[in-house]
């Protein structure tokens, strides 16, 4: 299948605010093996967070397409030398398909292409099979450990005590 990985405009806010949020919350993310509606309710991202992060002049959100419809996407936020990965987000029913693989890869590319020494990104700590996908794609615990906390409730609502551990691939 012919896809196409291209930096997202804000005329995608839409799409890309809906995939996200089906790929993380809710009974639909429950088609794919990522979803963290067991731990979190609310959303992930609404359409005004998403416009604020393609106009962050040190971030990019790449989108996957296939057919022009829009599959998947990742936030890269270029801060000093390191890049920082995170959203990555693939359409729940086409998760394990190796989009989010491209994805990932993608954004490494970009890294390097920046000038960028390491990817730096935070999984929910709980997410054991998530934590495992990236090891096996090179990237290691830092053994750094972040609280879960966001400024308001548009980022979701955990349902029990949460934290962040901090993984990272040096390039």
């Amino acid at each position: 299948m012919d896809y196409t990985i291209q930096p997202a405009t804000s005329a995608d806010v839409p799409v890309l605010n809906k995939l996200v949020n089906s790929a993380y919350r809710g009974e639909s993310s429950r088609k794919g093996w990522a979803t963290e509606a067991d731990l979190i309710d609310g959303t992930r991202i609404d359409e005004a967070a998403m416009l604020d992060l393609i106009n962050d002049k040190n971030t990019t959100v790449l989108k996957y397409t296939e057919d022009n419809v829009i599959l998947g996407c990742v936030e890269l936020r270029k801060e000093r030398e390191n890049l920082y990965l995170g959203m990555l987000s693939v359409q729940p029913d086409l998760q394990a398909q190796g989009i989010g693989k491209k994805l990932m890869f993608a954004g490494e590319d970009f890294a390097r292409t920046h000038g960028c020494k390491k990817i730096t990104m935070t999984v929910v700590s709980v997410r054991d099979k998530l934590i495992d996908w990236y090891i096996r794609h090179g990237y290691r615990l830092t053994g750094e450990r972040k609280p879960f906390v966001f400024p308001d409730e548009r980022w979701g609502i955990p349902k029990q005590p949460l934290e962040f551990v901090v993984m990272e691939k040096a390039l």
